[in-house]
Formats: structure tokens, C-alpha cells, sequence
């Protein structure tokens, strides 16, 4: 079996989940091939061919001389899937023009021969909907949040071509299967929950020899963006100074938003508490798990997140937000704490509850959280359900 999955740049540090679903369908013998829309310029160290669209910005020269290119790879290349996708198009009623446009962008999707063409996110498949047909390939679309829960939003009624035109869906929680279906799409019998997963072995408790201190050490590894509730975590630990608990909380991660942070870090005269580590490799993020006590991730908007999945399987007291897969990665009271979101008082209340919790309900809570990413949340059983997906027999 030979599968296409379409990525908009190469899986960047933090997502895990594309290069363990790759490496693990490789094991199984599946051939995987990388569509990327950019490079952004990183290294990748999965073995595999990757197939970047043609850049059509830059001067008019550049644009001109790449639209010459792709078209006569189209014209000698990939001819029968050229004029198959333009006839498609042409029954979406595209006019001419919209047609030649699309036909350009999607000509890199064209040159190999797959049994799937798997879309990683829902909003990389929109403009691409006849790509598989015309390749003669089942197409898969994941959604993982952003895609189904904001997108729409700002974009209402815009998978409505997709939802007639797909094989199969993946969602990472039951939640985004609600807001897929709250979108309009109606056929249960193609969408199929696959959660996020994780090494195991790589991400397993150990007993680290930690500084004599009462100072509680608080971790989240995230994004710096908007959605992740960062400036919502930072206000719940400002209020939770008042209960005189010394605490250090460190941040793992960059992004668009790390000015806005950074200010309300001095708003909230936190310097001497709060540490932003920037990007870190997963090593240097395992040493870091393994000095804290308590892990927080109060997202705003969250798929899944797996690391928070990589936090209980290391045996850290786990605090996040209800937002979309969170409450399915943690059950509450059970292996961690669910907090409604943008609710920073509450936040700070429930830590402050957790550090007071008694020792032997801390250690219950770490156990029953680290049993159960072990059985539901390892990357063997969900590489073993996208086999299943693909309907592919070993």
C-alpha cells in the first residue's frame, strides 16, 4: 500500500504525531509519501519522498518561469490526471480560469501513484477536493481543531463540497467528531476517532533527584499562541501567589504570541517566578518533566494534546482546561484535574487544592493516569487502528 499524506510544511518539533503515525505505518511495510505546501526550511529524518507545490510567489520573472514549469511537467508528466482533475473541476463548475489556477497548485499531488491521499488537516484539503478521484486514490481528511472548531467560523458552510467528496474522516475526540457533524457532515460510518498517542517507553517515571526546596515547580510545553490560554494560566498564577505556596513555573516553546506573554509576565510582576525555555528537543523537555510536580495546559481552544499525554505517562499531577480533547486525555479526579476554561481564579484554586491534596490520593491519581496512557494512548495500538482505517492487511 501506497499512501500521500499532504502536510502544509514538513512536521515541525512539536508535531510528534505526524512523524510517529510515518515511522509506524513504515514499519508495517506501508510506503508513505510527504506533499508539503513549504519546507519552512527543516530537516527532516523520516525516510520518505517529499514533494513540495511550486512556489508562485516572488517577481513576475520567477512566477512566469514556474507557471511555464509546472505546466509543462503537467502536459508530459502527468497528462491523463491533468485532464482527469480539469474534468472534475469543470463538473464543480469552475470557469476556466479557476480551473487553470487549480490545476497549477495541485499539480504536485499528481505524480505519484496512491492508494490514499490523506489530507493532515481539513483546511489543507479545501481547493484540493478532486485531487483523489483524479488519481485514482481514496481520500482521507484528518481534523484535529482549529480546522472544524474555529475555521468555519470565520468560513461558514466551507466543507460543504468536501463532505461529498471524501472516503474517510479522522478525528483525535469525540468532541471534534461533534463539530464535524455540527458542520453539516452526516455519514457516521465514515469517521473514525483515533486518539493522539505517545512512546511509552520513552516517556515513562522516574524518580529524579529533585532540589530540597518547597518551591513547587509548575510546566506547560506549548505553542505561544492565543489558543493554548497562556495569559489565562499566568493570571491564575498571580492570583495563586496569594496563598504564599512558593512556586517556579517554567514555559517550553515559541510563537507568534511570546511578546504578549512576555508583557503580561511583567504586568503581573512574575519575573522571578515564571522562565520561557523557548524550543526545546524532546530530551531537554523529558529533564524538564522530570523536575516538575504539577503540569498545566488551560487551553483555550485544544484538540488533544499529547504533551499532556507524555506528562501523566511520566508520572506529573496533570491540570487542564475543558476544551475540546482535554477532558478525554484527562479524566477528572481520576488521572488529573479538569478546569472550565478562561476561569484563571478557579485555576489557581484547584492547584492550590492538588498541592494540599494528601500524599497517598496524589500517588493514586499519578498511577491510575500513567496505567491508562499505557493501554489506550501508546503509538503501537494507534498505528494498529490506522491499519484499520486504510483497510490494510498485514
Amino acid at each position: 500500500m501506497k499512501i500521500g499524506l499532504v502536510l502544509p510544511a514538513l512536521p515541525g518539533y512539536s508535531e510528534t504525531f505526524f512523524r510517529n503515525k510515518i515511522l509506524g505505518l513504515q514499519n508495517h511495510g506501508i510506503k508513505v509519501v510527504l506533499f508539503v505546501n513549504h519546507d519552512k526550511n527543516r530537516t527532516h529524518y523520516l525516510n520518505c519522498k517529499v514533494y513540495q507545490a511550486p512556489k508562485l510567489n516572488g517577481s513576475i520573472f520567477t512566477k512566469v518561469f514556474n507557471v511555464i514549469w509546472v505546466m509543462m511537467r503537467a502536459l508530459f508528466i502527468t497528462p491523463k490526471k491533468t485532464y482527469a482533475l480539469f474534468l472534475l473541476n469543470k463538473q464543480d463548475n469552475f470557469s476556466l480560469k479557476e480551473n487553470f489556477k487549480n490545476i497549477i497548485t495541485n499539480q504536485f499531488l499528481l505524480y505519484q501513484k496512491l492508494d490514499w491521499i490523506h489530507f493532515g488537516f481539513g483546511t489543507i484539503a479545501l481547493g484540493r477536493e478532486n485531487v483523489a478521484k483524479a488519481i485514482g486514490a481514496k481520500m482521507a481528511v484528518s481534523f484535529r481543531g482549529f480546522d472544524i472548531g474555529v475555521y468555519p467560523i470565520k468560513y461558514p458552510n466551507c466543507y460543504n463540497k468536501l463532505w461529498t467528496k471524501l472516503d474517510k474522516i479522522h478525528v483525535i475526540s469525540d468532541d471534534i467528531k461533534d463539530l464535524v457533524y455540527s458542520n453539516g457532515f452526516n455519514d457516521e460510518c465514515t469517521i473514525s476517532k483515533i486518539t493522539p498517542a505517545i512512546d511509552v517507553s520513552l516517556f515513562s517515571l522516574e524518580t529524579p533527584e529533585k532540589e530540597d526546596n518547597d518551591t513547587v515547580q509548575l510546566l506547560t510545553v506549548s505553542r505561544l499562541h492565543w489558543k493554548k490560554g497562556l495569559i489565562h494560566t499566568l493570571e491564575a498564577l498571580s492570583t495563586f501567589r496569594k496563598f504564599g505556596i512558593a512556586f517556579h513555573y517554567t514555559i517550553i516553546g515559541s510563537g507568534s504570541e511570546e511578546e504578549s506573554i512576555q508583557h503580561a509576565i511583567f504586568q503581573l510582576n512574575m519575573m522571578d517566578c515564571v522562565t520561557l525555555l523557548g524550543l526545546q528537543t524532546h530530551a531537554q523537555i523529558k529533564e524538564q518533566m522530570k523536575l516538575a510536580d504539577i503540569y498545566i495546559q488551560y487551553s483555550v481552544h485544544e484538540g488533544f494534546c499529547n504533551a499532556v499525554l507524555e506528562a501523566q505517562s511520566m508520572g506529573l499531577l496533570c491540570v487542564v482546561s475543558d476544551a475540546e480533547g482535554l477532558p478525554e486525555n484527562i479524566l477528572h479526579l481520576e488521572t488529573g484535574w479538569v478546569v472550565p476554561k478562561r476561569s484563571p481564579k478557579l485555576l489557581a484554586n484547584t492547584l492550590h487544592d492538588i498541592i494540599l491534596l494528601d500524599s497517598s490520593k496524589k500517588e493514586l491519581i499519578k498511577r491510575n493516569a500513567i496505567n491508562r496512557v499505557k493501554e489506550k494512548f501508546n503509538s503501537e495500538l494507534q498505528i494498529q487502528q490506522f491499519l484499520k482505517f486504510y483497510n490494510y492487511s498485514i
